[in-house]
């Protein structure tokens, strides 16, 4: 069986959205240069704090090219047309993004499209890093992105602690450039006295639960963030009182700023690539495994039908959910993967037999790595037993409806969160929820007759890891920044030519 990569990433449409990032514009001077001012605002000094998104963080790595590529360092370059001043970023060693700590390997390199006879396969770039965590930088740094790092791990004292980093209780990419053991990454840009910042924070707080499948809990109601577990949903509180205190430090010695919202996890390729369905079956493997699942679909029915007779449950809840479990496939380019699922009905107390599955349906979410095994055989000796199909899902490969709920809630809350705190400290507010949306349902045009979208590879919104934007999908953020900059502010900035940055990373 064919690896569904190469039904997502067809060639011919790579490089059609690839043909034209090396091209060199030719530019004729303006004989009436616009005077640029920065309004009310000062970009003297410019801090930017946030997550990976802030970073540059791209293709599943931190590295040189992706850093210089990142949506703060493209703001301040617009900023030094109105009196910004130097813009300092903690640099990677390298463009590989992979990094030892006391030269053990704890950091992996970024993504490249691999082309193999399975079709065009991300995979991670072969070579051997020189990041090295435990060597310090010297100096303050502008960019003050920390990728991984949740809302109120942006207060923690030690988050940048070399020695925590082997214990698990530190940021390796904090580590490299934090100005002690103890320092926060607020305090450290706060001691930079900044004349301006941008925040966008918070995303971590619920992706690490999203991107995981669901795999970690929602501690909505649990106030104590240190018994959290990584891939936990941060309860809103928390993440309310860790972003006031934020604003509280950045805003103390009068800076102007801008802060962003979250996005949508549904708006990201790597919750829309790979559908519910992606597995052909021919008639003869279609029959075999209808046989195979037939005792199970027989001894479902006869399970919930007990629970009618025992009036444990209604039969109109037992015909449904009946329906919801049983398990068929017909010959076809595409039948539905069959998963685990946690929040259906325990039947195994009737029969140990019937677990927890049912096939996936369109309101799933299958997570991007998962297409790297959907479709393949578990034993190349046996045509039937095909991973996704004959052998169910894990619950962490997919966002069900039920998690995708939990998600949902918890952005609602963040989201209302974010847009009182930026009226609260009158700062500019910008919606990139609703600019990843756009992104998604409609694309953003360029001058050269091409239109940027969230499409996995293809698009040029977003790097090989669908979650991070390319450098030409920061070039869409960063203008969306700037826009907020100049209506809040007064500025006159210019936008951002996103096609002066490349929508893909050939190696």
């Amino acid at each position: 069986m064919k690896k569904f990569y190469a039904l997502l990433l067809p060639v011919l449409g790579l490089m059609v959205a690839c043909e034209n990032d090396d091209e060199v514009a030719i530019v004729t001077p303006d004989p009436d240069p616009i005077e640029y001012t920065s309004g009310s605002a000062n970009f003297a000094n410019y801090v930017a704090v946030g997550n990976s998104l802030t970073a540059g963080f791209s293709d599943n790595a931190l590295f040189e090219s992706g850093q210089a590529a990142s949506f703060p360092n493209m703001l301040a370059t617009q900023f030094a047309l109105a009196g910004g001043g130097n813009f300092n970023i903690p640099f990677m060693a390298d463009d590989l993004g992979g990094a030892t700590l006391g030269g053990n390997p704890i950091l992996g390199n970024r993504l490249i499209l691999l082309f193999t006879p399975d079709g065009p396969t991300p995979t991670p770039k072969s070579g051997t890093g020189t990041t090295e965590i435990s060597t310090k930088l010297s100096g303050s740094f502008n960019n003050m992105g920390v990728p991984g790092s949740k809302s109120y791990e942006l207060l923690a004292p030690g988050y940048g602690s070399v020695t925590g980093v082997g214990l698990g209780t530190a940021n390796p990419y904090f580590a490299r450039f934090s100005s002690g053991e103890d320092a926060t990454v607020i305090g450290d840009a706060v001691a930079q006295a900044p004349t301006f910042f941008t925040l966008w924070t918070g995303a971590n707080d619920i992706l690490l639960y999203a991107t995981n499948g669901g795999s970690g809990t929602d501690r909505t109601g649990n106030l104590d963030p240190s018994s959290y577990e990584r891939n936990d949903i941060t309860d809103p509180n928390v993440f309310a009182g860790s972003l006031n205190a934020i604003l509280q430090a950045l805003t103390a010695g009068n800076a102007d700023g801008v802060i962003a919202n979250i996005p949508d996890v549904r708006d990201l390729p790597y919750f829309t690539t790979v559908p519910h369905n992606p597995v052909p079956l021919d008639e003869g493997t279609a029959a075999l495994l209808n046989g195979s699942y037939a005792a199970y679909n027989a001894g479902v029915a006869g399970a919930l039908n007990f629970l009618v007779s025992q009036m444990a449950i209604s039969q109109e809840d037992a015909d449904a959910e009946i329906a919801k479990r049983t398990i068929t496939f017909a010959a076809g380019d595409t039948n539905a993967v069959v998963l685990l699922d946690e929040d259906l009905t325990d039947l195994t107390g009737i029969n140990p037999a019937l677990i927890n599955m049912r096939q996936a349906t369109t309101e799933d979410l299958l997570i991007l790595p998962s297409s790297s095994f959907i479709g393949t055989l578990a034993n190349e000796a046996d045509p039937t037993s095909i991973n996704g199909v004959a052998i169910p899902l894990a619950d962490n490969w997919v966002l069900t409806p039920e998690e995708q709920a939990s998600v949902e809630t918890a952005l609602t809350a963040y989201n209302a969160t974010i847009e009182a705190l930026a009226t609260q400290y009158d700062l500019g507010f910008v919606d990139m929820n609703a600019k990843l949306t756009e992104l998604r349902e409609t694309g953003f045009p360029q001058t050269d007759g091409s239109v940027v979208t969230n499409v996995f590879a293809t698009g040029g919104g977003f790097s090989l890891d669908g979650v991070h934007p390319a450098p030409r999908g920061y070039a869409i953020v960063a203008n969306a920044f700037l826009d907020v900059i100049n209506a809040k502010y007064g500025s006159n900035l210019p936008p951002v030519d996103p096609l002066n940055f490349t929508g893909l990373y050939i190696d």
